[in-house]
């Protein structure tokens, strides 16, 4: 096993970076853009370097890891790891931001008033380095510490650099935030004080928090105070309000780390945290988190139907997606939560296509994101038209795109425990499709706009930052082994922490597989 500092090395490239960035002469907007650039592509070829290394048949729970104390009365260490959940979600992070980066090449001009463009790219770098550091963290406090510290340079993306109701969407998206990282933090030093009980010395190491005997009552309030943090920067149906004004205001880059990254922290947090640390609580609150799982999926999917607005469109749509991604977690299947973690980074993919194609066409019509001020845009700019096309189709899980494999085992999953929820679920694709076509038809085709023939196609840098996402999302379409190679023996770790296991399979109306009657 390597000794290299990895996970250490791929946080502090991105700071160094902004650091750079931000020390460069006013006015220097280009070269701070180039800065930015390479610093984000090689933290991703050191991201590539580690996963290459990465043993998807390690007996260890977590791999490159690194443990140093930092606060030892209270049991507080820098302690960093990755195991094949937290692997694909680094790995998402690192390949987005310089897609961003390139793709938002143009989104913020040197006006001297709401900001300047070196702190706006200084900030990318610093939320990568904080989006790193939250799925790598195997301290819980340190995972909090990052949690929270992911607010700062987003509040400042929105608030200074957003749209016209920038800074409202950006004190909403900062009070839930608080509010639920408050919970949070109640519950932490609860369990810091149940680990001390039990122990004799306290501590906010994950392994040794996944082998306590937390009592089941203790474990119920604990664990409301995790759930409510994660649900809220998931979000899940009720806790999802302040997502369509954040999306709505926020530059099309800043939308896509929000929802395509920062929101899987609670995703992640769920069946990191929740589900090991408090297992029984969690099957307790299954069945209310199933239910919230399937009220968001319908809730999001039908605003979504009814929005005039595509970047609000795609904040509803994306509720919607994080019903089906909690709906994985707890059914306490294999192949659900395997579902989970795959819809996750194809929703990551998904989400930063829509965006960033939305953005490009914005940009080419005074920046209204209003449905109905477009038609007929795959006249003028056929491959705008294209890619917009294959971000639809990934959205609606189209067979033979990432999204439909991460779909499929959630579904699968949920079948397998619950044949009514997973019937239930599966009517939502139906509406998912339906909005997603209507606004492809809407925009895309028809007559041209008078307003509209003289828009020009994806240039070269646009297409340049919109390949990637496209290909990833029809390669590990057509073969996801490497994805859930990596993921499944992690899924089978959670299932074996929380004594899950998955339902016999039957064939017929009343015999299991080896032919016994029920």
């Amino acid at each position: 096993m390597t000794t290299f500092p990895w996970l250490t090395t791929l946080g502090v490239v991105p700071l160094v970076g902004s650091v750079v960035v931000a020390l460069l002469p006013r006015g220097r907007g280009l070269l701070a853009k180039q800065v930015a650039l390479f610093f984000a592509v090689l933290t991703l070829g050191l991201t590539v370097a580690m996963a290459l290394q990465f043993q998807g048949d390690s007996s260890e729970p977590f791999q490159f890891v690194e443990s140093h104390p930092w606060i030892p009365t209270f049991g507080i260490s820098y302690s960093v790891g990755v195991d094949g959940i937290g692997l694909v979600l680094v790995a998402l992070a690192t390949t987005l931001v310089p897609i961003v980066i390139l793709a938002g090449w143009n989104d913020v001009d040197e006006d001297g008033g709401r900001g300047t463009v070196k702190g706006y790219f200084a900030l990318i770098l610093v939320l990568e380095t904080l989006m790193i550091g939250v799925f790598a963290a195997t301290d819980v406090f340190l995972f909090y510490v990052f949690f929270e510290a992911m607010l700062i340079p987003v509040y400042f993306m929105i608030g200074r650099y957003g749209g016209v109701q920038r800074s409202y969407a950006a004190v909403k998206f900062l009070l839930y935030s608080l509010l639920g990282g408050l919970f949070m933090l109640a519950s932490l030093i609860g369990l810091y004080v149940v680990s001390a009980q039990l122990t004799g010395t306290g501590t906010f190491d994950f392994l040794t928090l996944t082998g306590l005997e937390i009592d089941p009552g203790t474990q119920k309030l604990l664990f409301l105070g995790f759930f409510f943090a994660f649900a809220v920067k998931a979000p899940l149906w009720p806790f999802h309000t302040w997502l369509p004004d954040a999306a709505a205001e926020a530059k099309p880059g800043t939308a896509v780390l929000l929802i395509g990254v920062l929101d899987k922290v609670g995703t992640f947090g769920m069946i990191r945290y929740c589900l090991p640390i408090f297992p029984a609580a969690s099957e307790f609150y299954a069945p209310v988190v199933i239910g919230m799982a399937l009220i968001g999926i319908f809730y999001g999917a039908f605003v979504a139907l009814s929005q005039s607005d595509m970047k609000r469109l795609f904040a509803y749509s994306s509720m919607s997606h994080f019903g089906f991604i909690a709906l994985g977690i707890f059914v306490f299947t294999s192949q659900g939560q395997s579902g989970s973690v795959v819809y996750m980074v194809a929703h990551g993919l998904s989400t930063a296509a829509l965006f960033l194609t939305a953005g490009f066409l914005m940009a080419r019509h005074g920046g209204s994101s209003a449905i109905a001020d477009y038609a007929g845009v795959n006249k003028p700019a056929p491959v705008l038209a294209g890619f917009f096309m294959i971000a639809a189709l990934s959205s609606l899980a189209l067979p033979g795109l990432i999204s439909f494999i991460g779909e499929f085992l959630v579904l699968l999953g949920a079948f397998e425990r619950y044949l009514w929820v997973g019937a239930l679920a599966t009517v939502g694709i139906v509406i998912t499709a339906a909005y997603v076509l209507r606004l492809y038809q809407r925009t895309m085709t028809g007559p041209v706009k008078p307003e509209l023939e003289g828009m020009h196609d994806l240039r070269g840098r646009e297409i340049t930052a919109l390949v990637p996402i496209a290909a990833l999302t029809i390669v590990l379409g057509i073969f996801p082994a490497p994805l859930l190679n990596v993921i499944n023996p992690a899924v089978d770790r959670v299932m074996t922490s929380v004594g899950a296991t998955d339902p016999t399979p039957t064939v017929g109306l009343g015999t299991t597989v080896e032919g016994t009657d029920k």
